[in-house]
């Protein structure tokens, strides 16, 4: 018999396996299941201990025999344990874990007014905490309810915001159930979605310099909770922070910008000789998808002809996880580049002398020349990226260990 699973209709990308992994030696399979499927799997499925995720959290609860308090409180099952006499015992990590969420976080909800989107099982685990936290008032947002999105204009004060529908969730990247322009006395953002690790919610929370969280720490404190309840074991309080550590580094892209002839490709084809990740090169994507060089692209057609092909692979490529991508000298010249890489990467400036780069089958670095391309861009590379690392030209293994150790600190 299967030890721990988790259950849901989708779950091609879920990350608890590998959280699981870090917590306990016990298997952990995911279990795709229909909604007239739930039932009998539950009642008779391989496994002595589950968890339970969109959108069966409320489906399982009327099959459960003993339920924890919280669970009985808020209405939602996330785990569930097979009892020695057959029977079922349903609990709620998620209050659990969207409180320690809350709690690191810094973002002190005490006494400020809420706005909690969405009405799924996750909801009510996070009104649960929030009230526990003082919250108050609170405001559950709907799209059939008294307060929705459609009279959401009535609620411009709240000083927190809450997303728990799955907009913006992989591989829907980029749309927001809200725009945070309304909300001017808005000082903290929570949205419970951890891929990508910057939705389009989280996105503008920072250009706007509110302080906000995605939901990995909550997956992994309300996995903790679980994980204890399988095994039966506690688990050191450190645990928690270290496994989201351990995930962010290793779920968030690594993404290279820099001058053409900076050596992006290089040092990208070392990372991945370090860690084992995959190579994006969006160059190459381009070519591989029209059957031309870039360069042949933008003296055929035009710059603009280009930048708007290379738009349309970032879009795609952005949205994926755990890849180092070497990107294009002139990526940051469109703005709206910017999201698509910085959704889920850490992005990292190589800093390369000019006498050092090459403008060899570079046609734009040929027809403006390097001094003044660089003096055009490197403005704009500083603002697209987290960290700048020194390229010599000479020692790609050091500067690809250094970018590692850099954002394995950050």
């Amino acid at each position: 018999m299967v030890s721990s699973g988790l259950l849901g209709a989708k779950l091609i990308h879920s990350y608890s396996p590998k959280i699981h992994s870090y917590l306990g030696d016990y298997s952990y399979v995911l279990f795709e299941k229909s909604a007239d499927e739930v039932s009998d799997f539950i009642l008779n499925g391989p496994f002595t201990g589950i968890n339970v995720t969109i959108p069966y959290k409320k489906t399982v609860l009327p099959l459960m025999t003993k339920l924890s308090e919280t669970a009985s409180r808020t209405g939602s099952v996330n785990t569930v344990i097979r009892l020695p006499d057959g029977g079922l015992y349903g609990d709620n990590t998620d209050v659990y874990g969207f409180t320690e969420m809350v709690k690191v976080s810094g973002i002190d909800v005490k006494g400020r007014k809420t706005l909690v989107l969405g009405s799924g099982g996750a909801s009510v685990s996070v009104i649960d905490a929030l009230k526990t936290l003082g919250a108050s008032p609170i405001v559950n947002i709907s799209r059939m309810g008294e307060n929705n999105y459609e009279n959401i204009d009535r609620h411009a004060d709240a000083k927190i915001i809450v997303n728990t529908t799955p907009v913006g969730m992989f591989p829907d990247n980029g749309p927001s159930p809200v725009n945070l322009e309304m909300f001017k006395e808005c000082i903290g953002v929570f949205d419970l979605i951890y891929n990508p690790a910057r939705t389009g919610l989280l996105l503008q929370a920072e250009k706007l310099g509110i302080p906000s969280m995605n939901g990995l720490y909550m997956l992994v404190a309300q996995a903790v909770r679980s994980s204890e309840l399988f095994t039966g074991k506690s688990l050191d309080d450190s645990i928690t922070a270290k496994v989201v550590k351990e995930l962010d580094f290793s779920m968030k892209n690594i993404a290279l910008i820099g001058m053409p002839g900076s050596g992006k490709s290089l040092i990208a084809k070392k990372i991945k000789a370090f860690t084992g990740r995959e190579i994006a090169d969006i160059d190459a994507e381009i070519e591989s998808r029209t059957g031309k060089r870039p360069s042949e692209i933008i003296e055929e057609e035009g710059e603009d002809a280009f930048r708007k092909i290379e738009t349309g692979v970032l879009r795609e490529i952005g949205a994926k996880s755990g890849l180092v991508i070497s990107t294009g000298g002139g990526v940051v010249t469109r703005k709206e580049n910017y999201p698509l890489l910085r959704q889920n990467s850490n992005i990292v400036l190589l800093d390369r002398p000019l006498d050092l780069l090459s403008s060899k089958g570079r046609p734009i670095s040929k027809t403006k020349g390097v001094k003044a391309l660089y003096e055009e861009r490197w403005r704009l590379y500083e603002e697209f990226a987290d960290i700048k690392v020194k390229n010599d030209g000479y020692r790609a293994g050091f500067v690809a260990g250094e970018i590692l150790k850099r954002l394995k600190g950050m």
